[in-house]
């Protein structure tokens, strides 16, 4: 055989995926987008807990220090894509101090719902693929652990980038598997097994506990941090860094070319 061979997360049409289909929750590339929306419009409601769980209490204020770290500051605009039930809103609301600064983006309506609890920016429902909003209008923009649900993400970036001002930042947050075999066996037996179980005896709900399963196999199967950083470069954006922190946290920085 002659050739490069091909990478298994472009697909035949050319479109670049976060991870392959995951057959044990859906059959096709057509049926993941209806698949995770009623994964996490079903699990909604304990999406805080469980979050709290797997971060051991210590999302909130992680979320708020990397947006300070990141560069967000008072007077910008900003966009958090997959706003879920909105701590990365909520964070940037405290740093910017006006809730006009702030919009939240989410497909799932029952996590916008949540999110109207604590929040009061402006919150729409819609995709990263094709954002709402009109070409140039934020300065900055975040989307926290959501990179795993896209369809496309050459799609996803190029978007992102066309909603940023010249100059403006994006910010994107993963989970990514340790280097070291010990952390990852670790970091599998707690995700994979521990995580979902307590899940569902602290909640009693199987779609909670489902949605911690698939969050474990997203991860697994999770497209490696060199492609995401070369996606993000031939989508347009420039000054790009990846950050890993306690080797688990990803932080992908990269700026519209002003």
């Amino acid at each position: 055989m002659s050739g490069e061979a091909r990478d298994p997360y472009d697909t035949a049409d050319g479109r670049a995926v976060p991870h392959p289909v995951l057959k044990k929750y859906y059959e096709s590339e057509n049926d993941r987008r209806p698949f995770v929306s009623a994964l996490f419009d079903n699990a909604a409601e304990h999406y805080d807990f469980v979050c709290g769980l797997g971060s051991l209490g210590s999302g909130r204020y992680y979320r708020r220090w990397v947006l300070l770290q990141s560069g967000l500051r008072v007077g910008m605009k900003f966009l958090d894509v997959a706003t879920g039930t909105g701590m990365i809103a909520q964070g940037a609301t405290r740093i910017l101090r006006e809730p006009g600064s702030v919009v939240g983006l989410d497909p799932s309506g029952g996590m916008l719902q949540q999110a109207k609890r604590t929040l009061t920016v402006p919150l729409v429902q819609g995709t990263v693929e094709e954002l709402p909003f009109a070409s140039g209008h934020f300065d900055f923009l975040c989307m926290g652990y959501a990179l795993r649900h896209v369809a496309d993400l050459g799609v996803a970036f190029r978007e992102c980038l066309r909603v940023l001002k010249p100059g403006g930042r994006v910010l994107v947050l993963e989970i990514t598997l340790p280097r070291s075999p010990l952390g990852q066996r670790f970091f599998r037996v707690y995700f994979e097994s521990i995580l979902p179980r307590v899940t569902r005896i602290s909640t009693g709900s199987a779609k909670a506990e489902l949605l911690m399963k698939y969050y474990w196999d997203t991860i697994a199967n999770c497209v490696a941090p060199e492609k995401i950083l070369s996606v993000l470069k031939s989508s347009g954006f420039a000054r790009i860094e990846h950050r890993v922190r306690g080797g688990l946290l990803s932080e992908y920085i990269a700026l519209k070319p002003a």
